[in-house]
């Protein structure tokens, strides 16, 4: 017997072309509608933090039993969708898309943000360090994966982190799991996923850990990841041989005589560029002939200003170097190659402000796991969506309505039917 599924109200415009691309994953046509409702509402142009009501379009606080606010209350917490999948179904959009594809000249990146949040009812909050506002506060971390080359940047994966002092046997716990363990297995997801890319990159929280370093060159992957100037070598206190050190070794003798420096030119997106300088140094076995390299890059050879100095452990080989071999994993990555590919890095700061500040990242006032989980997804479609509509063909859909309602509702879901009135 054939099924025939109810029609669901469209979304407006491109979203709607969008939106019926996961269609398949949602049994039930409430939440086939809860998607097109949640991704107009996230879409909006920001006049408010985007919690439900704000989605919803309802009055804050006094909304928040408006039918409309309940709907989106239940798909975001009770309904029965599945985040992963839906994930997985965006990525598939992305990397079936030419204009989107990810390719062997682009990076992924690694990176943690933090958000306050009150109380301790809310899953995953803990004190923990807030990196965005830089000091140990009360908040939600959650580890992302960013893939990005210089046109065009996307989030991959995303996991909330669990702070020790939330699980019964703290660090001991089988819950627990690290910061790196988690960027790690959202590497591996990314992999998976038929992501493609020249390097892994991150800053000097997860670059400065030789155990991830090592996960990902087993795993057969390039890495340029930085490190803090401090980190001494097999040293401690005043015997410590740091990467500021290894630079300060490295002659310079201004521009017209650089000494062991290169000239690197930096190409921004705007079209300007920068002259930076750049070289292969020595820090302990590490250097130009090992397996793994500690390239520095820098404005100032003569000052290494803190602000644009940067220090950088890479696995990728030296041109002409003993482990440029017709057999080795990667192809070899001269100054300018490991510099541009640290460069590109830099995109997954701006996702965060683009999730946070217009798409509603930390706007969420849930409280499960499951519904922090769903809500970031839902802000990952949306982040999608718009590069899916700068790249795409205009949209045959004139739908003028954000999000119509049917005149009644056989879905088998609960909750309420109808929108606030304006």
């Amino acid at each position: 017997m054939l099924v025939v599924r109810a029609v669901c109200p469209p979304a407006a415009g491109p979203l709607e072309d969008y939106a019926a691309g996961f269609d398949k994953l949602f049994s039930r046509l409430a939440q086939r509608r809860g998607f097109r409702e949640y991704l107009t509402g996230l879409l909006a142009p920001r006049d408010r933090n985007k919690t439900l009501t704000g989605l919803a379009g309802s009055e804050p606080v006094e909304g928040a039993q408006h039918a409309a606010v309940q709907r989106l209350q239940y798909f975001l917490s009770q309904s029965t969708w599945d985040a992963d999948e839906v994930n997985r179904r965006r990525l598939e959009l992305l990397v079936n898309d030419p204009a989107t594809a990810p390719h062997a000249r682009g990076v992924i990146a690694i990176d943690d943000s933090g958000d306050r949040k009150d109380g301790t009812a809310t899953a995953h909050v803990g004190r923990q360090w807030l990196g965005r506002y830089g000091k140990t506060d009360n908040g939600i971390v959650t580890v992302t994966t960013v893939w990005a080359d210089e046109r065009v940047y996307y989030p991959l994966h995303a996991e909330p982190y669990t702070p020790a002092s939330r699980l019964p046997g703290k660090k001991a716990d089988p819950e627990f799991r690290t910061k790196l363990q988690i960027a790690a297995d959202l590497v591996s997801q990314a992999l998976s996923a038929g992501v493609t890319c020249r390097a892994v990159v991150a800053d000097s929280f997860y670059g400065d850990h030789d155990a991830l370093r090592g996960e990902l060159s087993q795993s057969g992957l390039g890495f340029v990841m930085s490190l803090k100037p401090s980190r001494g070598t097999w040293q401690y206190g005043a015997d410590a041989y740091t990467p500021k050190d290894a630079a300060r070794a490295v002659p310079w003798g201004g521009p017209d005589d650089p000494g062991g420096w290169s000239p690197v030119v930096r190409r921004f997106r705007d079209g300007h560029t920068e002259t930076w300088w750049a070289v292969d140094a020595q820090l302990g076995w590490w250097g130009p002939d090992g397996h793994t390299r500690l390239v520095i890059a820098t404005t100032d050879p003569s000052v290494l200003p803190d602000n644009a100095t940067w220090y950088l452990a890479t696995n990728l080989a030296r041109p002409d170097g003993p482990h440029d071999t017709p057999d080795a994993l990667h192809e070899p990555a001269n100054l300018t190659e490991v510099v541009r590919l640290y460069g590109i890095r830099h995109w997954i700061e701006q996702s965060y402000k683009q999730v946070k500040d217009e798409l509603g990242w930390a706007d969420f006032q849930v409280r499960s796991a499951t519904a922090i989980r769903r809500h970031q997804t839902l802000v990952h479609c949306a982040f999608s969506f718009c590069w899916n509509t700068w790249f795409g063909p205009p949209s045959t859909n004139d739908n003028s309505a954000s999000s119509p309602e049917p005149s009644n509702d056989d879905s088998g879901e609960r909750g309420p039917r109808n929108r606030p009135a304006g």
